[in-house]
């Protein structure tokens, strides 16, 4: 089983892109992040015509998730309980053969001290009380459960191209990477760090100042798995390919490959 996880950054304008690298990867399940449509406007019937079906929670100009499958999958959740923003489209869980995928587009957090990154903070607090609600028993994720999206946190230093160029920064603070510690500490498995140890792996660079062209990247896009799955899990990386294409996303595919 191929589980994998884009932010877009508006399907409307990435959707050739899009067809293209699932018919080329052919991922079983596909979470996306960044929308920026309505469901109304999701293109339904183009993914259909390549075998996939898809659960939704749209959001015009901004947010938006949603899970691509090939096969039949049950939608357990559109919302996250206690969301200081109930109406933003931020989450979106799936269960399919007793796995449970969980989409998150993670808030940004636009600068440390911020009421944007207060909210962040609040709603990171709101996915672990979820979390733990529905999967968690004795301290630990019981469930088989992958979590998957943009959690707009580098975890560690090795996650950012120049880590002194960053200290203090949002998507690099200490609060944020406590709030990533707190999923490690449920059990929840880095898919990617399972395999690759190094630094200068990045899913992230900004349209600005050539930073792709210069390896000036985060990584900042994840897919965690937990400990019922971590046997199952063969491997796990980040395909830039589709970063190097004409109006390209910001963002590049995560894949984690399961023996299920």
């Amino acid at each position: 089983m191929l589980i994998a996880s884009w932010n877009v950054n508006s399907i409307t304008v990435r959707l050739p892109h899009l067809l293209d690298w699932l018919k080329s990867a052919s991922p079983d399940h596909l979470c996306l992040q960044e929308l920026k449509t309505v469901e109304e406007k999701f293109p339904f019937d183009q993914l259909s015509e390549i075998g996939y079906s898809a659960h939704v929670v749209g959001e015009k100009t901004y947010n938006g998730v949603a899970i691509l499958s090939k096969s039949t999958t049950e939608c357990v959740s559109k919302f996250l309980p206690g969301s200081p923003e109930p109406l933003q489209s931020r989450l979106i869980e799936v269960c399919v053969d007793g796995v449970y995928i969980l989409n998150l587009y993670v808030p940004n957090g636009s600068e440390v001290g911020s009421a944007k990154y207060e909210y962040k903070l609040a709603w990171f607090k709101a996915l672990i009380s979820y979390i733990e609600e529905r999967h968690v028993k004795n301290g630990v994720v019981s469930d088989k459960l992958v979590i998957c999206g943009d959690f707009n946190i580098a975890p560690e230093d090795r996650d950012v191209h120049d880590p002194a160029e960053w200290v203090g920064q949002v998507l690099v603070s200490e609060p944020e990477r406590d709030c990533f510690r707190k999923l490690i500490n449920l059990g929840m498995i880095d898919s990617f760090r399972e395999f690759e140890q190094g630094a200068g792996h990045f899913s992230w660079w900004d349209y600005r100042m050539m930073a792709f062209r210069r390896k000036r990247g985060m990584r900042i896009d994840h897919i965690l798995v937990s400990p019922p799955l971590k046997e199952a899990l063969k491997r796990s990386w980040i395909d830039i390919e589709p970063r190097k294409l004409e109006k390209p996303s910001d963002h590049a595919p995560v894949i984690a490959e399961f023996e299920i």
